[in-house]
């Protein structure tokens, strides 16, 4: 997540005690031309019931970019998360998209896994983080997430500053050495701004052979914090490894960033839930890196030992009495896409 100033976190607080949820995540699309093992997004339970996300109807060309508009007009987010799907796939849609939310001055993450170029103009956009999904080393890498291969992904990174972001797998935990030898190379390559380490997080009761054990978590959270003072690049506090990737929040209800966070799939209307990971995520084994830096900031006390999250609560108490108030002789079709926009599903 782009780190925001002080400013950006009053205004959050004001839009929660408003309530309104300050971040908000999309689903760009449903299509993507990866098929990476593990995926959460493409799993049979991400969204509720029978609907899966390549079921969803999703948009493109001036339909889509005016669909994103007016979610965000509607919602008024501080920050915006678009996933996929692979975004890429819709970059001429965000080539509009993006200047005008920096215009906006709304904190962007763009998560890809830069299968494609990535068009230099957006590296001047401010406030934009463009999030590299990197699955290990390259052998490993290359397997799981051909075609965009280490090949593709350092010559379409060039020329921007991208944030290499890693979700370590137990495959990865058992190899000595193993993340210092990723840290090492993404540090030496000159368009890496920073390097991001998550824990892959499995769904209740999942068996598979990306899941950490206990013991490989210690292991990986100890061996973050040794990299972190010798390789600047890497995201590495002790608050956020200790208190966040190890001491996850035990529900969706406990998660500052699945409560602050409206999650939408593909179509723009369904809504993922409890979290952006949808479907029904081990939180006691959540090894997501924005849950866990915003764990880490619930846990710190406010002068008079008030912890953060603490706050939280109440402040989420007082907007739900707001909306409650505000919601009062309004339609409730207000949160439905406008009618000046033709529905229309695109298919392939």
């Amino acid at each position: 997540m782009p780190r925001q100033p002080m400013d950006g976190i009053i205004s959050a607080w004001g839009k929660i005690l408003r309530g309104i949820k300050p971040n908000l995540s999309i689903e760009l699309t449903r299509e993507c031309p990866l098929r990476c093992p593990g995926c959460y997004a493409y799993g049979d339970h991400h969204l509720e019931g029978d609907v899966t996300l390549r079921s969803l109807a999703d948009f493109k060309g001036e339909e889509l970019v005016a669909r994103v508009k007016a979610l965000v007009k509607r919602h008024d987010p501080l920050h915006i998360s678009i996933i996929g799907g692979e975004p890429l796939v819709r970059y001429r849609e965000l080539g509009e998209i993006l200047p005008w939310l920096s215009a906006r001055r709304v904190y962007t993450n763009l998560v890809t896994s830069a299968v494609r170029p990535i068009p230099l103009e957006w590296a001047g956009l401010d406030r934009l983080l463009i999030a590299v999904s990197v699955d290990g080393l390259q052998p490993e890498h290359d397997a799981r997430r051909s075609p965009a291969t280490y090949d593709r992904i350092l010559k379409h990174v060039a020329g921007h500053k991208v944030t290499v972001h890693c979700t370590v797998t137990r495959q990865q935990a058992q190899r000595t050495g193993y993340l210092e030898e990723f840290v090492r190379f993404w540090s030496a390559q000159e368009a890496t701004r920073r390097i991001w380490f998550s824990l892959y997080t499995p769904q209740a009761g999942e068996v598979s052979d990306e899941r950490l054990s206990d013991e490989d978590r210690r292991r990986v959270a100890a061996e973050i914090l040794t990299l972190g003072p010798r390789y600047p690049k890497l995201e590495a506090s002790r608050r956020m490894v200790l208190e966040g990737l190890l001491e996850p929040p035990g529900s969706p209800d406990e998660c500052i960033f699945a409560r602050t966070t409206h999650c939408l799939s593909a179509d723009l209307q369904t809504v993922v839930t409890p979290c952006q990971l949808g479907g029904t995520p081990e939180c006691s084994n959540c090894g997501c890196l924005a849950a866990a830096v915003l764990a880490a900031v619930g846990r710190h006390r406010l002068p008079g030992g008030i912890p953060v999250h603490r706050m939280l609560d109440w402040s989420e108490a007082i907007g739900r009495s707001v909306a409650r108030i505000r919601s009062i002789g309004k339609p409730k079709t207000e949160d439905r896409p406008p009618r000046t926009i033709p529905v229309r599903a695109v298919t392939r």
